[in-house]
């Protein structure tokens, strides 16, 4: 019974460590508490299931209402490392002369800064990667008009949506704040959910970029079912049954 009392001490005081800094650390949480680096990480396997937290590489980071969505620079201080090695591998299927979209996040971005010695049309609703493409000699970057969405510094509504769905790609590279195996993927804003289906529905390859935290987050607004995603690009620290269940679904899972 004292176990189970300090057990759940200590849980309580984690949360409201996490509450107050916003995340924590394994190792610290280690040493505060005087037990092993294995406790630790049962204790935040505890809380992440009841849905407390969202377990990071090293510690965990808070969890967030369903329709909360961060900044485009909150979301590149996450797990930039994981983001920086996807971007790398998703552009190994690019190639010469294609039409590619990508649309508005944080990885998304990583993606396209792999593009420079690509010749090809480039369409997104996203600034930061027009800006980062317009110094690419060989990148013809396409931009729909449409409302800017100062968070993220997208372009979305139905001046985007119309413009987009003239189109037609080869390749469309989709971000989301979480995936769920069962329903597909989502992200907190409806507009921006339907710019990112949009995207999908005009692309002859879906690759779907995210890091592996995705898949312990819920988010609002459903962009689309797994049906619809060829290849999901993730790295290497997502869950073993998630891993199977994703591949079991008949989708390519790459690992970086």
């Amino acid at each position: 019974m004292k176990t189970e009392r300090n057990t759940l001490k200590r849980r309580t005081e984690i949360l409201n460590l996490i509450n107050v800094n916003g995340k924590v650390s394994v190792n610290e949480l280690s040493e505060k508490f005087g037990i092993s680096v294995v406790s630790i990480r049962n204790d935040l396997a505890h809380l992440e299931k009841k849905g407390l937290l969202i377990k990071t590489r090293g510690g965990a980071i808070k969890s967030q209402p369903v329709n909360f969505d961060l900044s485009l620079n909150q979301k590149l201080k996450i797990n930039y490392t994981e983001k920086q090695k996807i971007g790398k591998k998703a552009i190994e299927f690019v190639k010469n002369g294609d039409s590619i979209v990508i649309d508005s996040g944080s990885t998304t971005l990583e993606v396209a800064k792999n593009l420079e010695e690509f010749d090809i049309n480039l369409i997104t609703n996203s600034l930061p990667i027009a800006d980062i493409c317009a110094d690419f000699k060989k990148v013809n970057v396409i931009i729909p008009g449409g409302e800017l969405r100062p968070e993220m510094r997208s372009l979305i509504g139905p001046i985007t949506l119309n413009t987009i769905n003239e189109l037609r790609c080869d390749i469309a590279f989709i971000g989301a704040d979480s995936i769920s195996i069962d329903s597909g993927i989502y992200t907190p804003l409806i507009s921006e959910a339907a710019i990112s289906r949009a995207m999908i529905k005009i692309a002859k390859k879906v690759i779907v970029v995210v890091d592996s935290s995705k898949f312990s987050r819920k988010s609002l607004a459903k962009i689309s079912s797994l049906d619809y995603i060829d290849i999901i690009i993730t790295d290497n620290n997502i869950k073993k049954e998630e891993l199977s269940k994703l591949q079991s679904s008949g989708i390519e899972v790459i690992l970086v």
